[in-house]
């Protein structure tokens, strides 16, 4: 095995193994992930995978970053100031519970727990729903509330929300209705 000082190879095969750790989280869930699988699944040797990671846990790190980028996408968005802003709310949260219910349905217990433990996406997540809510306060579609608090318990709905709806196995389209009739009161109460 490599010592932490020593550098990691990055190459081709470094792809491939990432992809068959999420090929391995998909069809048979993370609880079933080790070396051992990966090895056995790409007929490979333990120094071709410590060459270029530590431990699976590094790999696991790579996708659930790879999952909170996808996950970030969509909510960033521009309003058309034509259209109803609560309707276009509506959409940005859809978008984000399907990406994050796709991306996140086979290994959502260790992503919901590492991007617990990231400040820097909390701040992140926290920053982007806040410019949505100023936006919403100046145009005078909500109330003047505490973009702070509320941003937070957005926030806190949302994640909450998606883990849930994941880790008891709820149909998307399930999920989805469910969620945007508990949302529908967050945003009826800071309706101007």
């Amino acid at each position: 095995m490599i010592k932490d000082n020593e550098k990691l190879i990055c190459d081709e095969m470094s792809v491939k193994i990432i992809d068959t750790v999420r090929d391995i989280i998909v069809s048979e869930g993370i609880h079933q992930l080790n070396v051992r699988k990966v090895l056995q699944k790409m007929e490979i040797t333990n120094r071709v995978f410590y060459n270029r990671f530590h431990n699976i846990d590094e790999v696991l790190d790579i996708l659930s970053e790879e999952s909170v980028y996808k996950v970030r996408q969509s909510i960033i968005s521009s309003f058309d100031k034509n259209r109803d802003y609560f309707e276009q709310i509506r959409e940005i949260i859809d978008k984000t519970l399907i990406y994050s219910y796709d991306t996140r349905a086979n290994f959502a217990h260790y992503v919901f727990e590492n991007d617990s433990k990231s400040s820097s996406n909390y701040d992140w997540w926290m920053s982007e729903i806040k410019k949505i809510l100023k936006y919403g306060v100046d145009k005078g579609y909500i109330k003047n509330i505490d973009l702070d608090m509320t941003g937070y318990a957005i926030w806190c709905f949302i994640r909450g929300f998606n883990t849930d709806a994941v880790a008891r196995n709820l149909p998307l389209e399930e999920a989805i209705k469910t969620y945007r009739y508990g949302f529908d009161f967050i945003l009826k109460g800071i309706k101007a």
